[in-house]
């Protein structure tokens, strides 16, 4: 069953959020957030201040893209990305399929035994609470453990060894298999329904200059639902809109 659209999507109907990146310094020396991919998901970051840069691993290698005011950086589905803080680093995060992430789209990079086993790794990945000092020392524990599987994949894909980054890969879509009905359903009542709508208005465009369908216009306005939260990157405003980023379920 197709669920019903959303009423004003955002264009696209894509996620919004603010990211300050976090200054806790990991194991290697680096101050930032937690190394994760998506499954379905193209995020981009559009830096606002600051400086930094943003680590990935892809089938092509290893990258470190410096970021700063005016940058805009995005990953395709598959890629790991680490924000790194280099000085007040701020960025508007647009992703993809808006809901999906906060469903449980987005898999840290923990270390291959607790991506074994799903119960561990949900434990690893849940906040006790959305702000507070709690929140704080769990976000950042899931971070330093993030960053503990994170090094290897990153030190072999550097060698020339491509299979841990492809096993972690694996082990992700085996994580979020029992999740996908629910990610078609928020994927349907959004980005799906957007696109849909817009090839109806161009039918009813083309069939005669039909344009009753402007009869809904309007103009829509929202500020964040959340500040301070602890995202996978940094620290977090949240919208929590129709169309928009939704509330966190158990992974962020």
């Amino acid at each position: 069953m197709v669920s019903p659209s959303l009423p004003h999507p955002l264009p696209g109907a894509v996620g919004l959020s603010h990211l300050s990146a976090y200054e806790w310094e990991a194991a290697d020396g680096v101050c930032g957030g937690s190394p994760h991919l998506h499954l379905v998901c193209t995020e981009a970051y559009v830096v606002t201040g600051g400086r930094g840069a943003v680590q990935t691993l892809s089938p092509d290698g290893y990258r470190d893209i410096p970021l700063e005011a005016g940058s805009v950086a995005w990953f395709t589905p598959g890629t790991v990305h680490r924000m790194v803080q280099g000085g007040d680093l701020r960025i508007t995060v647009l992703m993809q399929n808006s809901g999906l992430p906060e469903a449980g789209d987005a898999v840290f990079t923990f270390p291959p035994d607790v991506l074994a086993d799903p119960e561990r790794y949900a434990a690893a990945a849940r906040l006790p609470a959305p702000t507070g000092p709690d929140a704080e020392a769990a976000a950042r524990k899931r971070r330093d453990l993030a960053v503990e599987g994170y090094l290897p994949l990153r030190e072999a894909l550097q060698a020339g060894d491509v299979g841990p980054y492809r096993e972690f890969q694996r082990a992700a879509a085996r994580l979020v298999r029992a999740k996908v009905p629910r990610f078609r359903e928020l994927w349907e009542a959004g980005a799906l329904a957007t696109a849909q709508r817009t090839g109806a208005q161009l039918d009813a465009l083309g069939a005669g200059g039909d344009a009753a369908y402007l009869a809904d216009a309007t103009a829509l306005t929202a500020g964040p639902s959340r500040s301070g939260g602890y995202g996978m990157c940094g620290r977090r405003e949240e919208y929590e809109l129709p169309g928009a980023t939704l509330p966190y379920e158990t992974t962020r």
